[in-house]
């Protein structure tokens, strides 16, 4: 309802209820006997300090129409299904609002729609001959031959380029960022994020000193395949975790890629010195992502709660 209901235009208005006439009611006195308006408003009574209500003639006042038992069954039914989830049939004891689902179904499509989009992201990456895998290791500390950046190919396979990195501010750096540019210009750019391993594996590490300190303006503006995989650049983890469907608490929708690897999750990628052998490995979980034969986490929400993934043209 809202927080205040302008009067009626044309009607008398009464200030208070013990100024009303007699034989006057509101719509809802008169629905408590069973009557319904007969005729128009004869006036207006304030209520609550800022609304008004419309006065009716009792005497003018209809019999409400009565339900028949079919009408009445219809009725229940629809009140019933508001607290009976449409997707695992139990009963709760509050109404379940809109789409009626319980909470631990609706838990679960949520989890599982991100599956699914997964699934298609990885499709449309697998097939766009464009979309490129962005490995770059380049910590300050490794040795020479593992400061290396590499590029391959989501569709083929291909290694399209695999170079050391070289020292930042040098030639040999210039050069790398250079061949970059051209290579990665209008190409969609997949990367492995830098908490997937070592800080060094994001390509923004490229544009940066191998200290805390920041850049210096004028020399590596920021190129467009090294901004951060969430405002531009699609990431591989971002795929995996949805299709994986691990969550930190059970309480969260929101898939996300592990801290600690081991147990009965695995490495679903290589992560080695080998930057172009790393890139190879991401591809093909992508591959395995977009054809359904990645494993999932055992315990996805959408398969632990018994009703598989939802019903058909639900959403789930």
């Amino acid at each position: 309802m809202p927080s205040s209901i302008p009067p009626l235009p044309g009607l008398t208005r009464y200030t208070r209820w013990d100024l009303v006439p007699d034989g006057l009611q509101t719509k809802t006195m008169l629905d408590r006997q069973g009557l319904k308006p007969g005729a128009d408003p004869v006036g207006q009574v304030l209520y609550h300090g800022n609304s008004y209500a419309p006065l009716y003639e009792v005497t003018a006042a209809v019999p409400k129409r009565r339900l028949s038992p079919a009408q009445r069954a219809v009725l229940d039914r629809a009140r019933e299904s508001q607290y009976r989830c449409r997707r695992c049939g139990t009963r709760e004891s509050e109404p379940l609002g809109k789409g009626r689902f319980c909470a631990p179904c609706r838990y679960a499509m949520t989890l599982w729609e991100q599956h699914d989009q997964a699934q298609a992201l990885a499709r449309e990456l697998v097939a766009d001959p464009a979309a490129v895998l962005l490995v770059v290791d380049v910590a300050p500390n490794s040795l020479p031959e593992a400061q290396g950046v590499a590029v391959v190919g989501v569709r083929d396979h291909q290694v399209l380029y695999a170079a050391e990195a070289g020292e930042y501010g040098t030639p040999e750096r210039g050069a790398v960022l250079d061949r970059l540019d051209v290579l990665l210009e209008g190409r969609r750019v997949v990367e492995e994020p830098n908490f997937m391993g070592p800080y060094r594996r994001s390509p923004g590490a490229l544009l940066r000193l191998p200290t805390p300190e920041p850049v210096v303006p004028g020399r590596d503006p920021l190129h467009p395949w090294a901004a951060p995989h969430s405002e531009e650049n699609e990431s591989v983890s971002k795929v995996w975790a949805g299709w994986f469907g691990w969550t930190e608490r059970p309480s969260h929708t929101r898939p996300c890629v592990p801290w600690e690897w081991g147990g009965d999750i695995p490495m679903p990628w290589t992560r080695s010195l080998d930057v172009a052998a790393d890139g190879l490995s991401m591809a093909r979980v992508l591959h395995r992502i977009a054809d359904g034969t990645e494993p999932v986490w055992g315990r996805a929400a959408w398969t632990l709660d018994g009703h598989g993934v939802g019903l058909p043209g639900v959403g789930a």
